[in-house]
């Protein structure tokens, strides 16, 4: 029987001011988002939507969590598979497309994880990994746009 995984957290508009959303141009779209254990997380809209740069935007924080995703699953299976990761680092990017009506999608996400292995002989499994990875991963298999990931497998200085 599957498990089932409930996520609660709670978004707070910050941003109301004194007039709150008397126009378009004028109301604030800082919000604050807690749950229970983390440190807040402050959030705003896209500095191109009239949010603060300073804070993260929800487009930002969706990348954000395929790239988690992802390594996290990445991770797991190469410490199943014996594969010693010793440094890891992923420079994601995701395109989103306005529509002409104020809305829009992303049209794609690309993970670009840097990994460094321990020995030359992990190289190729560790290359290979990555796809499994993405299938594993649940925010990927989550959302209705794809997700590439164009991996680099380098060997530990020394090694």
């Amino acid at each position: 029987m599957p498990r089932t995984h409930d996520y609660q957290l709670t978004v707070t508009w910050t941003g109301a001011g004194e007039a709150g959303t008397v126009n378009y141009r004028d109301y604030g779209r800082d919000h604050r988002v807690t749950a229970d254990g983390p440190a807040p997380l402050l959030g705003s809209a896209d500095p191109t939507f009239r949010g603060d740069p300073a804070r993260w935007n929800p487009e930002q924080l969706l990348v954000a969590a395929l790239a988690q995703c992802h390594m996290l699953s990445y991770l797991s299976l190469c410490a199943r598979g014996r594969v010693v990761v010793t440094g890891y680092v992923d420079d994601a990017v995701g395109t989103m497309v306005e529509s002409g009506d104020g809305g829009g999608a992303f049209t794609e996400v690309v993970l670009r994880p840097r990994v460094t292995v321990a020995a030359p002989e992990m190289v190729d499994r560790a290359t290979e990994l990555h796809e499994q990875a993405h299938k594993l991963c649940f925010i990927a298999s989550s959302v209705n746009f794809p997700v590439r990931h164009e991996p680099v497998v380098e060997v530990a200085t020394g090694a």
